[in-house]
């Protein structure tokens, strides 16, 4: 049913979406799907890599441990950004299309307060919104 499954990570917060992960994983294995994790960035220097080139190394290699392990086939990219804050979900759909997804699966707050009040936006409600394929969202 699925091809290509898109997950949006940040490596400076991977303790924050093992579920996400796991989730992304199994979908993959089920459904003999690639597995292509996403990263926006700008760049500047950030907790995750000095610089976007640096970053994707790093991504390339979490990708490639994760095939390893589990079996699945897997992809990484990186795109860079002027204002990741503005400019991620517009990046996130676009490389829902430059890559082909068919299934976005990603993490998301628990909606509060902030969120009723329009203090707070959901990255994966925007995604949700604009985007013309699956979103599976994980809390």
């Amino acid at each position: 049913m699925y091809k290509k499954i898109l997950v949006p990570v940040d490596l400076s917060h991977m303790d924050k979406i093992p579920k996400t992960l796991r989730t992304a994983i199994d979908m993959a294995k089920h459904y003999q799907a690639n597995l292509c994790y996403v990263t926006v960035t700008n760049s500047t220097p950030g907790a995750a890599a000095h610089n976007p080139k640096e970053l994707a190394g790093k991504l390339a290699e979490f990708a490639h441990e994760q095939g390893q392990a589990h079996g699945i086939k897997t992809d990484a990219k990186v795109l860079e950004s002027v204002d990741t804050a503005v400019e991620l979900d517009s990046e996130l759909l676009g490389a829902i299309k430059d890559t082909g997804a068919d299934l976005v699966v990603m993490a998301s707050h628990t909606p509060g307060l902030g969120d009723k009040l329009h203090l707070l936006r959901s990255n994966a409600a925007e995604i949700v919104k604009h985007s013309d394929i699956s979103v599976f969202v994980v809390r």
